[in-house]
């Protein structure tokens, strides 16, 4: 698998490059994103009130044409916690790398994402806050030293993947593949399709299939399975998320649930939540998780109240 995606790659760029030399234009784009709640947890152990950032970030991206059909492009991303004194926890990289953009589509070296943790897009109605897919699910990896590649879209599908270089001859390369049907954002199509698979990632194999929809303007609706075992063939699960959000005015409701079940038990989340658009670029937020582990032995209850602006 691994020389297989090399070989595409090398191929790709190699045809590309034997095109003009065209006069350099050079992008840059400086954004972030600044999300903070009050929060009220009780994690079944003990509760508190505190201030929480919520995927907070700043970064830089863009790209220099070096020729007709070939760009150099990067981007240099890092978790910003806006709410911590503590220097360890305040700055941390997120999504950095470097590649190159053609007809042949994209290829990205550095640290990124997996494919299959980008696959689902907005289907996870309450990324980054307690009810993340994260939180149950295994599969949420951004990994170090890995290659990616994502296909140009044909006839509304495209193809994408990362190759996880294992730095030493005691573990296997790990890679994560997907396969898209239809437009993310729900834009060009009412629908959205993706299948994508990892391997020895982060300690686990992960399968997973997911899909949502406009079913009115103002409707969507999703649905993912997942299954997920470590690699040394144990701790095996099969589990399921659904979610719905509904826009009156500038309000936007929001609901999701999550289910995971082992040979010991199940894993259950759900959330409900309901946002304000102050901007495009700005909202306010209240929402409600709770959560009932029988792998932990315990019920865990969030609240937040928060704002959310992006630049």
């Amino acid at each position: 698998m691994t020389k297989f995606l090399l070989t595409v790659l090398a191929t790709g760029v190699a045809f590309t490059s034997t095109g003009a030399f065209a006069q350099d234009e050079i992008t840059f784009d400086f954004y972030g994103r600044a999300d903070v709640s009050l929060q009220s947890s009780d994690d079944g152990e003990g509760s508190d009130s505190e201030l929480v950032s919520n995927g907070s970030r700043i970064g830089v991206k863009g790209g220099t044409q070096i020729t007709d059909d070939l760009e150099v492009i990067y981007q240099l991303e890092w978790a910003v916690d806006i709410t911590d004194f503590d220097a360890d926890n305040n700055f941390n990289a997120r999504d950095q790398y470097v590649g190159l953009r053609g007809s042949f589509g994209e290829i990205r070296v550095g640290r990124h994402d997996t494919v299959l943790k980008d696959m689902y897009a907005d289907l996870d109605r309450f990324n980054n806050y307690e009810g993340d897919v994260k939180v149950v699910f295994e599969g949420e990896n951004r990994v170090n030293n890995t290659i990616m590649y994502l296909s140009p879209t044909f006839h509304n599908f495209s193809f994408a993947g990362n190759i996880i270089l294992s730095e030493g001859d005691t573990q296997d390369d790990g890679y994560s593949m997907a396969l898209y049907y239809g437009d993310d954002g729900l834009d060009d199509t009412n629908y959205y399709l993706s299948a994508a698979m990892d391997r020895d990632v982060d300690g686990y194999d992960v399968e997973r299939l997911a899909g949502y929809a406009k079913v009115s303007d103002a409707t969507t609706v999703g649905l993912m399975w997942h299954q997920q075992e470590a690699v040394d063939g144990s701790a095996e699960a099969d589990g399921f998320l659904t979610s719905a959000s509904h826009k009156i005015g500038n309000f936007e409701l929001k609901a999701q649930y999550q289910m995971i079940d082992f040979d010991t038990g199940e894993d259950n989340a759900w959330s409900f939540g309901v946002d304000y658009r102050l901007a495009k670029s700005t909202k306010v937020y209240a929402w409600y998780t709770g959560r009932d582990l029988d792998t932990l032995a315990n019920e865990q209850r969030y609240l937040g109240v928060g704002i959310h602006h992006r630049f």
